[in-house]
């Protein structure tokens, strides 16, 4: 049985994205697209990362999309944001397991620059369930090879350089970056834009390699050690390091010190803002830039929503991993950049997670006016994550207690049930409550001046609630 999760379909490809889900998949993906398209063979694009497992695995997409009377356009390896960018006009399959160890890897499917959404999954679930017959042998595609990463690399370019305002020289002249690729794909890409933009760059890890010798995939405070000492050691504006597949970053300062993920979504979300203020008020014309949207995610920072309202915008959030909902559920107004932490769609580039682009534009702000001068207006309060202990079964029940029992903790906070519960305070500060969907958790984040206070109440009501509910489900089993 193949099931999507949040990010695609991901595991161990020893168990579970083994070469026949990969068949059954391209297969699917086949058939949706000649069901969907006016074109009598739809092309369907097929990338993969540097693991090791990519080639076999793309090998048998490639064979169900031509077997299924669609033409699989190979285009080797290159970072997922790349492939989004290739599935413009036509469907995508990505080859990654992206932040995930090496005996992992996953597929991500895309049409017309987007990753798929629930409906489309489903659809694709049940096809690769009960596959339909082969297309007639006069009708299976040939495979076709392109090169879309030097095409990619140059739009990056000439978007970036499209920020780079009254500036005199090259957009990021005179700074200096060190990017840890991770032995990731961001190696064909991010040093190559950020150095076509005029930056002096510094790659470390930029051999792709999938056994991920240089550092694990997924960067992180403990797994960024080797860049975090050699940005504070060398004279660095930015440090910045990327997963398996770019479509995750973090940025580092150049004292080496890593820049909260909420911080860069403010910094990148008041930028888009305002520019997209500026922009209506040169066109002197009411148009939906006047209304700028970012949208985010439940548990990310207050910070995103102030420097947001500073610059002249609103935020809408959105459940976890459902940012292009949240965009095409904005009726009025213009979505101007949507994020998560650590992952980021720029929509006046393409509507797809890109770190490499958000690389170039972080870039370009701290060439002018300065990273420093960019966080200084962002208040960064204490934030905690917190994942507390609840068996499945409890989860429901501890769920609806604390929809009452938490406001009542926090009487002068503005509640939302949206999402779980989120709780906002009159001085910035606020909570989410929100059940894992994964794994055996009630997931608590917090930030405040007071982040240990806030985090023990909130704990104290959501344990009360866990044991009442586990004990009502074990009553009612007995």
């Amino acid at each position: 049985m193949i099931r999507f999760g949040t990010a695609g379909i991901r595991g161990p490809v020893a168990t579970d994205v083994t070469p026949s889900v990969a068949l059954a998949v391209g297969g699917a993906v086949g058939r949706l697209a000649v069901e969907e398209s006016a074109a009598d063979r739809p092309e369907i694009v097929i990338g993969r990362d540097g693991r090791l497992t990519g080639s076999a695995l793309a090998a048998a997409v490639e064979a169900g999309v031509s077997a299924a009377g669609a033409i699989p356009v190979r285009v080797g390896r290159v970072p997922t944001p790349t492939l989004a960018y290739a599935s413009r006009g036509r469907y995508g399959v990505m080859l990654t397991a992206s932040h995930n160890p090496p005996p992992d890897n996953g597929i991500k499917c895309f049409v017309d620059g987007r990753e798929f959404g629930d409906d489309r999954e489903a659809r694709i679930e049940a096809a690769a369930d009960d596959p339909a017959s082969l297309a007639d042998f006069d009708a299976w595609g040939s495979t076709h090879r392109r090169e879309p990463l030097p095409d990619y690399r140059s739009a990056v370019v000439a978007y970036a350089t499209t920020q780079h305002g009254d500036r005199d020289g090259e957009p990021c002249e005179g700074l200096r970056v060190a990017v840890d690729c991770g032995n990731g794909m961001a190696a064909a890409a991010t040093p190559q834009v950020l150095r076509e933009l005029g930056a002096d760059v510094i790659a470390l890890n930029a051999n792709i390699d999938g056994h991920f010798p240089g550092r694990p995939s997924k960067p992180t405070p403990e797994t960024l050690g080797d860049l975090r000492a050699f940005v504070a050691d060398g004279d660095f504006d930015l440090g910045i390091a990327h997963d398996g597949d770019a479509d995750r970053i973090v940025i580092l300062d150049g004292d080496g010190e890593i820049v909260h993920e909420d911080t860069v979504v403010a910094i990148l979300a008041g930028y888009y803002t305002r520019r997209a203020v500026a922009d209506n008020d040169d066109a002197a014309a009411e148009t939906d830039a006047a209304d700028p949207v970012v949208v985010t995610t439940p548990n990310a920072s207050g910070r995103i929503d102030e420097a947001v309202a500073a610059a002249g915008g609103r935020t809408e959030r959105v459940r976890l991993g459902a940012l292009h909902e949240g965009i095409d559920a904005v009726e009025a107004g213009a979505v101007v950049f949507a994020a998560e932490p650590w992952k980021h769609i720029h929509p006046t580039f393409g509507g797809w997670i890109d770190g490499v682009v958000s690389a170039a534009i972080v870039s370009r702000l701290a060439t002018t006016p300065g990273l420093a001068d960019l966080r200084e207006p962002i208040t960064e309060r204490p934030y905690r994550k917190v994942s507390i202990d609840c068996p499945e079964t409890a989860k429901s029940a501890a769920m609806a207690t604390l929809e009452s029992s938490l406001p009542a903790a926090f009487s002068e906070a503005t509640v939302s049930l949206d999402h779980g519960v989120r709780l906002t305070l009159s001085d910035g500060s606020w909570l989410l409550v929100r059940p894992s969907g994964t794994e055996p958790y009630i997931r608590l984040y917090a930030e405040s001046e007071s982040v240990d206070d806030l985090v023990a109440t909130a704990t104290e009501r959501i344990e009360a609630a866990i044991d009442d509910a586990a004990d009502d489900a074990t009553e009612t089993a007995d």
